[in-house]
């Protein structure tokens, strides 16, 4: 697989923004950073981005106070086709 976060707009951990930008992260430039990455490999793309939601769900409940965060659109809704 291919390494899934290189660039500049890559996350600080454990908040989850963009280290560039301080958007939440995937920002915008993130995305398309990823989707070029992933051309021709949405599945790919999917699979990587669930792994990193639930990664992301896990610190920021942690910071939370244990509130749970519904991070479904920030890290996937996006990399969805229209067809899925």
């Amino acid at each position: 697989m291919t390494a899934p976060l290189t660039g500049p707009h890559t996350p600080v951990r454990p908040i989850w923004l963009c280290r560039v930008d301080a958007r939440p992260w995937p920002c915008g430039e993130a995305k398309l950073a990823l989707l070029a990455r992933y051309d021709g490999d949405r599945p790919g793309l999917l699979i990587l981005l669930s792994r990193l939601s639930v990664e992301a769900t896990d610190h920021l409940t942690q910071l939370d106070s244990g509130r749970q965060a519904d991070l479904t659109d920030r890290f996937l809704t996006w990399a969805r086709t229209p067809a899925d």
